[in-house]
C-alpha cells in the first residue's frame, strides 16, 4: 500500500510540477512577486497531495522567529519536501541551486521563473563571487535568499561539511540569517522511492546577525543551532 500511495503521489506531483511551471512560463513578462505566487501554488498543492495521499503532515516551531526584513534561509537538506515547505514558510525567496538544476524538464523550467542564483560549484571563488553579488542584489530589493549549506540532500543524522558561500554573503551583504531544521528525510529520506506516513517537525531558529562578523563565526553558529537542534527532532 506504502508504495502504490507513493506512485500515486508521484504521478500527482509530476502533473502539478507540468501544469505549474507551464503557466509560470507564461508569467514571465510580470513581476517577480506575481510569478513567485504562482510557483508557490505548486508547492501548497504537492504539501496538500503528499498529506493526503502519503499521510506527511508536518508541525512547525518558531515562527514568531521570521524579522520582518529580507534574510537569508539556511536550511537543512533531506529530501524534496522542504523545496515545497520553505516557499509556503517564508516570503517571497529565491535559492542558490546548482546550474544542472535547470536543465530538468518542467522542475528547472518552473525553477528558473523565480531568477535563482544558478552556480557551476566546480568553479570556486567565482561561484561565491556570484553568489555576494548576485545575493546582495535579490536582498536589496526585499527578496529572501534560500541556501542549503551542505550543498546537497542528506539523509538522517548524516551531515556534511557546511560550505562558506552563504556566510560570506552574509557577512558582505549584513543581512541576518534564519536557520531552519527539519526531519524530512525520516519520512522521505534521500535516494527512496516510499514516503513513510508521519509528522515532519520544522523548527525555525532565532535570528543570528550577521554585521560585522567574519563568516567563519558566522557558519560556526549555523553548524551547530542546526546540528544540535537536528540531534534532538530526528528519529
Amino acid at each position: 500500500m506504502l508504495f502504490l500511495r507513493s506512485l500515486f503521489f508521484t504521478m500527482v506531483m509530476i502533473v502539478i510540477t507540468v501544469v505549474i511551471s507551464t503557466v509560470g512560463m507564461l508569467s514571465l513578462p510580470f513581476p517577480f512577486k506575481f510569478r513567485w505566487h504562482i510557483i508557490r501554488l505548486w508547492s501548497v498543492l504537492n504539501l496538500w497531495a503528499i498529506e493526503y495521499i502519503c499521510g506527511i503532515r508536518y508541525e512547525v516551531v518558531g515562527k514568531e522567529n521570521i524579522p520582518d526584513e529580507a534574510a537569508i534561509i539556511f536550511s537543512k537538506h533531506q529530501s524534496t519536501w522542504e523545496t515545497f515547505a520553505l516557499q509556503h514558510l517564508f516570503p517571497p525567496q529565491v535559492y542558490v541551486i546548482k546550474r544542472e538544476l535547470l536543465w530538468i524538464p518542467f522542475f528547472g523550467w518552473g525553477i528558473a521563473i523565480l531568477d535563482p542564483i544558478a552556480i557551476n560549484r566546480s568553479s570556486g571563488q567565482s561561484a561565491i563571487k556570484q553568489v555576494v553579488e548576485k545575493g546582495t542584489a535579490r536582498l536589496k530589493k526585499g527578496q529572501w535568499i534560500v541556501i542549503f549549506p551542505e550543498g546537497t540532500r542528506v539523509r538522517p543524522r548524516e551531515r556534511k561539511r557546511y560550505k562558506i558561500g552563504g556566510a560570506i554573503l552574509a557577512a558582505n551583504s549584513g543581512f541576518p540569517i534564519v536557520p531552519v531544521a527539519h526531519n524530512a528525510g525520516n519520512y522521505w529520506q534521500k535516494g527512496q522511492f516510499i514516503k513513510q506516513p508521519g509528522t515532519i517537525k520544522v523548527v525555525i531558529g532565532p535570528v543570528i546577525q550577521s554585521k560585522g562578523r567574519k563568516p567563519e563565526e558566522i557558519i560556526k553558529e549555523v553548524e551547530t543551532w542546526i546540528e544540535a537542534t537536528m540531534d534532538d527532532i530526528t528519529i
